[in-house]
């Protein structure tokens, strides 16, 4: 993925009209992946994440606090004589966890109750945290289209994935065991279409760069790394395995950039648009790349594990 990635966003990029018209089959791409996830996944594994709470609790944290409130500073002195960009930069970080993270953390072997979990909480909330974080923070005034944000949660999330955890209840495991991995390969086959669609959206703004455009792209791209690494970092601090690594990692990494677009293109003057469209160009390579740290991490982790574990049978034998 770490190479497939960046000639999607770039293919995007470059043949917007060739690949523009496939964003309309963009809702039913998020339905399949999220229904091949959620094969994976039971009743009881959902209701445990609510149960404990926790690490729900801190990627929320992450994700609709600390994200936001820190694009706002960082902004605020980088472009602090464009309050269109600052706008931009803060908005981009208010809006839910990107519905795809779900199929980053199903490649990468995360958690998947938990990251649905947090898809859910946080687009459920979304009509009410953007407009609170946006009076806060930059003193703008706006209303939430919460029915189609929420029409959308239902159709691509929601309902694939009840789906999803009812076929693998009702047969005992043959949801998980097998069907999962049959449409393992087209999930992945779509996945490419998707990420090349998505780009398409940026075209116009990347082939007429500017300098002020090239700074805010350039710290975009900073400080979506800094999203994937504040979440990587949680994960250790708590001490997690792979699993949360990975999970922790994409939601904390990963916005669904095309509600924010609506917003700002609704809301906003259209300067505003750019730098929330910069995480199309950046999130997808990022969340490769990281994908491939966690797995590096994880397997120095296990490579250690074992060597401690052959130095305490040699000391065992030794006795």
């Amino acid at each position: 993925m770490a190479f497939i990635v960046p000639v999607c966003v770039a293919t995007g990029v470059l043949l917007p009209g060739v690949f523009a018209p496939l964003k309309a089959i963009v809702p039913f791409i998020f339905a399949i992946m999220t229904f091949q996830g959620a094969l994976c996944n039971t009743f009881g594994q959902l209701l445990a994440v609510f149960r404990h709470p926790a690490r729900l609790l801190v990627i929320l944290a992450i994700a609709e606090v600390f994200m936001p409130v820190l694009a706002f500073l960082l902004a605020s002195v980088l472009f602090g004589d464009n309050v269109n960009l600052v706008a931009g930069v803060v908005l981009e970080y208010c809006v839910p966890i990107a519905v795809i993270s779900f199929m980053w953390v199903g490649i990468y072997e995360g958690d998947g109750p938990l990251c649905l979990a947090s898809i859910l909480v946080s687009t459920v909330i979304s009509p009410l945290t953007i407009p609170f974080t946006l009076s806060v923070l930059l003193g703008a005034s706006i209303q939430i289209d919460a029915m189609g944000m929420m029409m959308d949660m239902v159709f691509m999330i929601a309902l694939p994935a009840l789906a999803g955890i009812v076929v693998n209840e009702l047969s005992r495991g043959w949801g998980h065991d097998t069907l999962s991995p049959a449409l393992s390969p087209l999930s992945r086959l779509i996945t490419i279409v998707l990420i090349t669609a998505n780009s398409t959206s940026m075209s116009e703004y990347v082939l007429h760069m500017t300098w002020q455009r090239l700074e805010v792209a350039l710290f975009i791209l900073v400080f979506a790394t800094s999203g994937f690494f504040w979440g990587l970092l949680a994960a250790r601090i708590m001490h997690g395995s792979q699993p949360m690594l990975a999970t922790m990692s994409f939601t904390c990494g990963l916005r669904n950039i095309s509600s924010g677009a609506v917003i700002a293109a609704q809301y906003f003057p259209g300067e505003t648009v750019f730098p929330v469209m910069c995480g199309t160009l950046f999130q997808q390579i990022l969340a490769a790349v990281f994908g491939h740290v966690i797995e590096r991490l994880c397997a120095e982790d296990t490579g250690e594990r074992k060597r401690k574990v052959r130095v305490a049978r040699q000391l065992v034998k030794r006795k």
